[in-house]
């Protein structure tokens, strides 16, 4: 007993002695240290998760449970050096809101009001019907609001959480799967398991025999034909019955890895990404039951066939079964060797930024990889690289202000620690005053934020708050000075304008777009400013009108450029041609066999969408043989063999076709026409016919759905029967008669079927 304890306390010890490199690591000061772990109070913070906030497990709110009061949360504590000691620096870091008891259950799993697109996704998983339930508010007044019933509570947590994050993952491993394609409505033709057996899967994903190319192409399209969870069964079967104490340890280990992390997470729909990677140590109980289940399969047949034959044939046969078709089918997509696209996507991030640039990113994949790029590569270390996600923490904002990172200064913020510390102007509500007219100058703005005279607040459930008097903002612009610098070339001079105006586009600013806006106010054009182009428009903060793409970033500079389309501001040709064309790495995109999941896929929309840009401008500008140049090279950087067609492709096709007009047009003014423009015509005419026969594939395959089936993927048949449409229009336009004829009979079958 002694002994057990003895050891039992040793390896609590051990276990836990490793948080200590935390602290000791933190301390050391390094350029990525996320959370910044230094003392007893953030490391605690750090464990808990606290910037994760909570959620609750065991009894909770539904997601439209009304709130009837709010109390102070828990304070926030920092550590004073000069005092040595920590002290209470807010006493009300937030208020916590308290809700209606008749909303309240056990097991909560629909509790998140946070975004409109959870309580769809509840609604949607837990098919809510509710029952209606009337309230009174803290105000006095009354309404009905529908409550979800606990069935349907229940439903969600089967369906959703169990069925559609763990079980389906399972499934993916010792069943099949359908492809890589992120799935977060349930939607029967993306990313789902599947066996191979088409009277099993005929069912739930439609006629596999009408299965297109983008499904079969797709190198996660995994057929393992259950063989694995079969065997992984009859190994469990026949653990519990020859040794059920060692059965309930693996099924412990089962449980905890897999199931018990679905009830403690209490995921939320539409994750981010699929998580199937959280599970895996469940995936390798299961296959502890695979290797029982060949022990089995030998017992069994061991006593009618002599036991040296049965072993070496029994073990031959589930090889190959098994972990042979498991190789066979999987290889492919787990298969990363060759693979550079991410640490070439970092270094073209940075690569297109001028030295000593400000590099604002949102997320991890748009961070990450720009991190590794600096701190092992040592890639453009005189870029300081800011992650939005990271801005409203304000350890972080004091990494940023106070440490020079490899060659990357310290922005200039104006704000003092005191300013932005935790729960002190995390959201500062807009309030418009009606007497303020025009744009205001940002700094101006900045110093009416963080005055602490009671005029320059207002009145909130907090208590006194600051606000912002208004949503119009401008920094002032220097022309001689933008252009001096570089931020501005000096054959664009005469489009400088005098400020850059904006508008806010929400209601409020959180504390990371407060600390840009306070860091745009100081700079003063001084370092040129980028933004990620995958970072997102709610990151952008309204400023888009001032953007110029320099390949996977924006510059903010001082040009106005009314937004259009996916593509923000305006096009510098001569900057984005050489960056392109010369300057930046692709990997072996082009190489056979390169596997790229749908990740890396994302980020191949953008090299086609940039490339279209590019060639679009250069077109508009008449310099024919440049845009052409570019279209080749990124219809031969990203095949369709590793980069399928997608409706991407118009917009290259599209392109092609203006190409091939503009040379035509240039042929026909300097009286030299000899069929110029064909080429182009005809290259735009080979991927518009590529795309009517995938479409058509996809169609054909998407009404072998009916039913409630049927209805999930409306929005994919609206898409295939769009690019159609799309197809038949252009092709009309520049009088390409016979594809636009071809288009316009699929069109026509399939809005008859539709």
């Amino acid at each position: 007993f002694w002994n057990t304890v003895i050891l039992c306390f040793a390896f609590i010890v051990i276990g836990y002695s490793s948080f200590l490199m935390l602290v000791i690591r933190s301390n050391a000061n390094p350029p990525i240290n996320e959370n910044a772990p230094v003392n007893a109070v953030e490391l605690k913070a750090y464990l808990g998760r606290e910037q994760y906030g909570d959620w609750p497990l065991v009894y909770g709110q539904y997601y439209n449970a009304p709130v009837i009061d709010l109390e102070d949360g828990r304070p926030k504590y920092s550590k004073d050096e000069e005092a040595g000691r920590y002290v209470i620096t807010n006493p009300r870091t937030a208020r916590e809101p308290v809700y209606d008891p008749d909303f309240m259950t056990i097991f909560p799993r629909m509790y998140s009001n946070a975004s409109q697109l959870h309580i769809m996704g509840y609604e949607r998983w837990g098919n809510v019907q509710g029952r209606p339930v009337r309230v009174t508010r803290h105000d006095g007044s009354t309404d009905v609001i529908n409550k979800p019933t606990f069935a349907e509570n229940l439903r969600f947590f089967f369906n959703y959480q169990l069925g559609h994050m763990y079980f389906r993952y399972f499934m993916w491993n010792f069943a099949g799967r359908q492809s890589d394609v992120q799935n977060r409505l349930g939607n029967p033709i993306k990313g789902n398991w599947m066996s191979g057996i088409p009277f099993l899967d005929n069912t739930r994903l439609g006629n596999q025999d009408k299965l297109p190319e983008s499904i079969t192409s797709n190198p996660a399209h995994n057929k393992f034909y259950m063989f694995p969870l079969i065997l992984g069964l009859i190994g469990l079967l026949y653990h519990w019955k020859m040794h059920k104490k060692d059965t309930l340890i693996v099924g412990l280990l089962f449980f905890m890895t897999g199931i018990a992390i679905i009830l403690y997470l209490n995921q939320t729909p539409f994750q981010p990404r699929e998580r199937d990677y959280s599970y895996a140590g469940s995936f390798f109980a299961f296959a502890i039951w695979i290797g029982i289940g060949t022990l089995a399969i030998i017992d069994a047949l061991s006593k009618r066939v002599n036991l040296k034959i049965t072993t070496a044939a029994v073990t031959i046969i589930c090889l190959l079964l098994v972990p042979g078709i498991m190789a066979k089918e999987g290889w492919s997509n787990h298969d990363r060797s060759g693979r550079t696209t991410v640490i070439d996507v970092a270094k073209n991030y940075l690569e297109a930024c001028q030295p000593n640039a400000v590099l604002f990113t949102m997320g991890d994949n748009d961070t990450f990889p720009l991190w590794y790029a600096q701190e092992v590569e040592g890639v453009r270390t005189d870029i300081k690289i800011i992650n939005l996600s990271l801005l409203n923490a304000d350890w972080y904002i004091d990494y940023m202000a106070r440490r020079k990172f490899y060659d990357a200064e310290p922005l200039p913020f104006s704000m003092k620690p005191e300013q932005y510390r935790d729960g002190t102007r995390d959201y500062v509500m807009i309030v418009e005053n009606p007497n303020i007219e025009g744009y205001h100058d940002l700094s101006e703005i900045i110093r009416f934020v963080t005055h602490d005279d009671q005029r320059a607040k207002i009145r909130t459930v907090r208590g006194m708050d600051n606000y912002v008097p208004t949503n119009k903002f401008k920094i002032p612009v220097d022309s001689a000075t933008v252009v001096e610098n570089g931020t501005v070339r000096p054959e664009d001079a005469h489009l400088v304008a005098d400020a850059v105006k904006w508008e806010f586009p929400d209601s409020g600013i959180q504390k990371n777009y407060l600390m840009v806006m306070d860091f745009l106010s100081v700079n003063d054009w001084e370092r040129p400013v980028y933004f990620a182009v995958t970072a997102g428009r709610e990151s952008y903060m309204g400023l888009e009108d001032y953007f110029q793409l320099d390949g996977m970033v924006y510059r903010l500079v001082p040009i106005h450029t009314p937004d259009e389309g996916f593509i923000h501001g305006r096009v510098n040709s001569a900057v984005l041609y050489e960056n392109l064309m010369n300057k930046f790495e692709w990997g072996d995109l082009n190489k056979p066999g390169i596997y790229l999941n749908e990740d890396n896929r994302k980020i191949t929309l953008w090299y086609r969408r940039i490339f279209t840009s590019l060639a679009d401008k250069l077109v508009e500008e008449n310099k024919v043989d440049s845009a052409v140049a570019v279209l080749d090279k990124v219809v031969e950087m990203l095949p369709e063999e590793n980069v399928p067609y997608d409706a991407e492709i118009m917009f290259i096709a599209e392109a092609y076709y203006a190409a091939g007009k503009a040379r035509k047009q240039n042929a026909l003014e300097n009286e030299t026409y000899n069929d110029q423009g064909k080429e182009e015509f005809d290259k735009a005419n080979t991927l518009f016919k590529r795309l009517i026969e995938l479409n058509n594939q996809n169609l054909n395959y998407y009404f072998s759905f009916s039913g409630k089936q049927a209805v999930m993927i409306e929005r994919d048949i609206d898409q295939a029967i769009g690019i159609l449409q799309r197809i038949n229009y252009l092709a009309a336009r520049y009088q390409q008669h016979e594809l636009a004829e071809k288009a316009n009979r699929a069109i026509d079958k399939y809005n008859d079927l539709y």
